[in-house]
């Protein structure tokens, strides 16, 4: 290869490099001028009086509050907590989808078995299960992530469905005829066809078990975000209950773009439509 053709090359490769990152810039100030121009309002109305401070703090207030609770050490802590709350629940609803899903999805029998029992769970209210989770299991760290498992599993066992019952029977008959083993079939034809529907799910699980945190955390707990609120609730601090929630904000979102970057890089391979 000539020197001129490998310079070609590297400033093809120093464009792309430059256009996603300018795409990723725009993808967060584009993303930051709802917000920003909502706290500035707020800010604006509440300092001229038009919210009152014991309802609605300014956003200034809001963050003292926060900048209090990280120099007095406490904030850390029921951040890690409802952390940890949070990602050893997904992690365990996630596996428990992974295993009836796949049966389900795979397996008409299996369908017939679980699917109905399965629908029936779903139907019922998120808190209608505190008060039996606490009898089962008290007031402990156990009951807390099983509640968060139990709101995790259903988007992601949904998900896993919907995505092997929509691959395309063709493919799966092209395996056959070459002689794919199940487990061959499942690797290298179902389990990529799927993966868009399976990723999807995860980022709603992950969303749901931020929502389950706060109803978990309901049940007796002495730290995390959702003690802040019901702390701020009870001392009558509406900048307490506003923190834990900008709280609760910022760390599911950051969350969530973790998993889309996630799914970015392991479906890269898809066309895209691309909007300007």
């Amino acid at each position: 290869m000539s020197k001129a053709s490998e310079e070609v090359i590297n400033w093809d490769i120093n464009k792309s490099k430059k256009k996603k990152s300018f795409s990723s810039y725009k993808v967060i100030w584009m993303g930051s001028i709802i917000p920003i121009l909502l706290l500035i309002v707020w800010e604006v109305l509440s300092r001229f009086g038009y919210f009152p401070a014991y309802l609605l703090p300014a956003p200034t207030t809001v963050v003292g509050t926060i900048i209090n609770l990280a120099e007095d050490g406490s904030l850390w802590g029921h951040i890690g907590i409802t952390l940890y709350r949070v990602f050893a629940g997904f992690f365990l609803g996630t596996v428990a989808a992974l295993i009836l899903g796949g049966l389900v999805g795979l397996y008409r029998n299996a369908e017939m078995l679980f699917d109905p029992l399965i629908q029936a769970f779903r139907a019922i209210p998120s808190l209608a299960w505190v008060p039996l989770f606490i009898l089962w299991m008290g007031i402990g760290e156990v009951s807390k992530i099983t509640m968060i498992s139990v709101g995790v599993f259903f988007p992601v066992y949904l998900n896993i469905i919907s995505g092997i019952t929509s691959v395309d029977r063709k493919l799966i008959e092209v395996g056959k005829m070459n002689r794919l083993s199940t487990f061959q079939l499942v690797r290298r034809i179902i389990l990529p066809a799927s993966l868009p529907s399976f990723l999807t799910g995860l980022r709603s699980g992950l969303g749901l078990g931020w929502m389950f945190v706060v109803a978990a955390e309901l049940m007796g707990a002495s730290q995390g975000l959702g003690y802040l609120l019901i702390a701020g609730q009870n001392t009558l601090s509406p900048e307490t209950i506003l923190a834990s929630i900008l709280l609760f904000a910022f760390i599911g979102k950051g969350t969530d773009w973790i998993l889309k970057k996630l799914e970015n890089r392991t479906l890269h391979w898809q066309d895209r439509i691309v909007k300007s």
